[in-house]
């Protein structure tokens, strides 16, 4: 493993993290666990940042892409593409937005990019509100909306990107106001805010913020400022690249917790639809997406491959109603972890909903953000047999647990005592 930990910092660039201090190579998977190259076995809760969505190997999907494989691996959008009409119709139904269109792209990032273009196309604006501690994709374009700075190594930008307050419910100048208040007070700074600037083209959030550490803001938020936003003309971008297909149990869509005014203008998606594949796309009304007066083709967007996985991962995740499962395990799971965390002085707040659960760890007695205790039990649940994740806009200290959807109560009990064991360590 030392060999290849030195063969890869000689040609990958240093900006490309690794976990853990001796960093593991994972050879191969099964449902909810993995194994490294030392024969070492882990309880997923990570999921390849929440991308191995319904289990790992999981045959229907390992039977579609090798049966594609073999018939056509590649064509480009310039022809006809039986495999991405399917799930373009699936999805297009799925999502809740009128008269549909469907376009794929390689990744999270490379679907933000799109609506971006097709944001600032449509309202001929390049002004993008964003959310205080987002995070949307490493692209140019994403980065310039991206509130998080751990994550935007440039200021340099073709937006205009004004940020808006909202995302976190509990830090900031409003954590201390009830959720009715927290909503009003945001609202009226959006307000404000729209008060200084003119034809904005479109606000862009995540309805669970992903990399920030898994914060939400009450329920019905972006319902009020889509009031707003409505009477401006400003469209509504729900990033959907973590929180879509299910994961929040509560509901298929992030944005359906914010549903008073119906679904968003725009919305984008990636990660768990492909179940390690690479897909992403964007959903936008057929006045939206077909806005652009120049040519456009992807070459690897919506290849036969990547959108078989996807016919077949989504067939499985309905089939077997993991949205369901997420709600049920998702809900016991969060549950014994706020149980262990209520005798651990340094767990500031566990939150989340179905299996998009956070840690935030603080300095006791504090509300200080403490990386080094994040990264402590990062390693020692690695030690217990359980990969987990990490993020949060306060230096990275917030422990970050989406396991696969096909999650059982007996794993879930199995990583929340290691969870249990690695806190207690503190």
């Amino acid at each position: 493993m030392t060999d290849l930990y030195e063969r890869h910092r000689a040609v990958i660039p240093d900006w490309v993290a690794l976990y853990y201090k001796q960093p593991i190579e994972i050879t191969h998977g099964e449902g909810r666990h993995v194994w490294d190259a030392d024969g070492n076995r882990y309880l997923d809760f990570f999921g390849g940042i929440l991308t191995t969505m319904t289990a790992h190997a999981l045959p229907e999907v390992t039977k579609a892409v090798s049966e594609q494989a073999g018939r056509l691996i590649h064509s480009s959008t310039l022809y006809l593409n039986r495999p991405m009409v399917e799930l373009a119709e699936r999805i297009a139904a799925l999502s809740g937005i009128p008269d549909a269109r469907v376009f794929f792209t390689t990744s999270g990032t490379e679907a933000n990019d799109t609506a971006l273009l097709l944001a600032t196309g449509h309202r001929r604006s390049n002004q993008i509100l964003a959310m205080r501690n987002s995070y949307h994709g490493r692209s140019f374009s994403a980065v310039s909306i991206t509130g998080n700075h751990a994550w935007s190594p440039t200021s340099l930008s073709p937006l205009q990107t004004l940020y808006v307050h909202g995302g976190v419910r509990s830090r900031g100048p409003f954590a201390h106001l009830s959720d009715a208040q927290f909503v009003e007070a945001c609202v009226a700074d959006l307000e404000d805010l729209l008060g200084h600037t003119h034809d904005v083209a479109a606000l862009i959030a995540e309805p669970v913020q992903g990399v920030g550490g898994f914060t939400s803001p009450p329920d019905g938020l972006y319902a009020a400022f889509r009031e707003v936003l409505d009477r401006h003309g400003i469209l509504w971008i729900s990033d959907e690249v973590q929180t879509g297909w299910g994961r929040t149990g509560e509901h298929f869509w992030g944005w359906q917790a914010h549903a008073e005014n119906g679904p968003p203008d725009i919305l984008t998606f990636a990660k768990g639809i492909g179940n390690g594949m690479s897909i992403g796309g964007v959903v936008a009304r057929a006045e939206i997406m077909n806005c652009l007066d120049a040519n456009s083709i992807s070459t690897f967007g919506g290849s036969p491959v990547t959108m078989a996985a996807g016919v077949a991962n989504l067939s499985y995740l309905l089939e077997h109603d993991l949205q369901g499962n997420a709600r049920r395990v998702g809900g016991l799971l969060i549950e014994r972890l706020r149980g262990i965390a209520a005798s651990v002085p340094a767990v500031r707040e566990v939150r989340g909903r179905g299996l998009m659960i956070g840690i935030e760890l603080v300095e006791p007695g504090t509300d200080e953000a403490d990386p080094q205790a994040a990264a402590a039990v990062l390693e020692a649940a690695r030690e217990g047999g359980l990969l987990i994740g990490k993020g949060g806009g306060h230096n990275t200290s917030v422990l970050r647990i989406a396991p696969p959807l096909s999650l059982t109560v007996a794993e879930a009990e199995e990583g929340a005592l290691v969870m249990e064991r690695a806190l207690r360590r503190l």
